[in-house]
C-alpha cells in the first residue's frame, strides 16, 4: 500500500502548494486595494518662508497654480455715476473704493470649510501697505473711504489655501497689486473783492481869496 500513501502525500503536497498560491494572491490583491484607497498627498509643498504674519508658502508649479488680478475704481454715487479718484466728494474718498478680483484656476471657499489645502481653493485676503485689511469670499469688494489715508498706497491681494498657507509659484505668493491716490481737496478759487463804487475825483483845494475859481464849460463841436 505504499503507492496509496505516496499519492496521498502528492494530494497533500498540492493542495498546500495551492493554499500558499491562493493566499498570495489575495494578499497581492488586498495591497492593490489598499494602494488605491490611500489618501492623496499634500498639495504642492509647504515651504519655510511665510508672510508677515507667519503663514507658510504652499509651492505649487507654474502650470497648474491659481492667478488673480486686482481692478479699484472710486465707487459709484447712488444715482450711478462713478466720482472722481481721490476727491472727498461722492464717488472718491468719501464714498470709498469698488474692488473687483479676476481670478482664473482659483474657486472660492464658503465661510466654515474645512481647513484642509485643496487644488485651487480657498479665499483671498486684501492688504493695504502690506498690513491685512479684509478677508474676500468672493470676487467684489467695498473698501470704505475711512480705511484710506490720504497720500498713494498700494492695495494687494493675495490668495490662500483653505488651511490659511500661500500659495506661491517660484517662492513668490499669488498676489496682485494697484496703486490708489487720496488727495487733499483742491483750493477753492480766491473770490475778488466786490466794486466798491467809482473812485470819487480828488477833492480841489480852495483857490486863495479875491482870485477866481475855475469854472468847467462845455464846448459844442461843429
Amino acid at each position: 500500500m505504499s503507492w496509496t500513501r505516496a499519492f496521498l502525500t502528492g494530494l497533500a503536497v498540492c493542495a498546500l502548494f495551492g493554499a500558499l498560491l491562493v493566499g498570495a494572491t489575495g494578499c497581492g490583491s488586498s495591497g492593490a486595494r489598499e494602494d488605491d484607497e490611500a489618501t492623496p498627498s499634500p498639495v504642492g509643498r509647504v515651504l519655510k518662508d511665510t508672510d508677515e504674519e507667519g503663514r507658510h508658502y504652499r509651492e505649487v508649479d507654474g502650470r497648474s497654480a491659481p492667478e488673480v488680478e486686482i481692478e479699484i475704481q472710486p465707487a459709484a454715487d447712488p444715482d450711478g455715476s462713478a466720482g472722481s479718484e481721490g476727491s472727498d466728494g461722492p464717488g472718491g474718498a468719501g464714498e470709498g473704493w469698488d474692488v473687483r478680483l479676476t481670478v482664473h484656476g482659483f474657486r472660492f471657499s464658503p465661510a466654515g470649510t474645512a481647513e484642509r489645502a485643496e487644488p485651487g481653493r480657498g479665499y483671498a485676503q486684501l492688504r493695504l501697505d502690506d498690513r491685512p485689511l479684509s478677508v474676500l469670499r468672493g470676487p467684489d469688494h467695498h473698501l470704505a473711504g475711512d480705511v484710506v489715508p490720504r497720500g498713494t498706497h498700494q492695495v494687494t491681494v493675495r490668495l490662500h489655501a483653505d488651511d490659511d498657507t500661500v500659495w506661491a509659484v517660484d517662492g513668490e505668493p499669488v498676489a496682485s497689486t494697484a496703486d490708489i491716490t487720496v488727495s487733499d481737496p483742491g483750493p477753492t478759487p480766491a473770490s475778488r473783492p466786490a466794486p466798491t463804487g467809482p473812485r470819487s475825483a480828488p477833492a480841489t483845494s480852495p483857490a486863495p481869496f479875491g482870485e477866481p475859481r475855475p469854472t468847467a464849460s462845455a464846448h459844442a463841436v461843429a
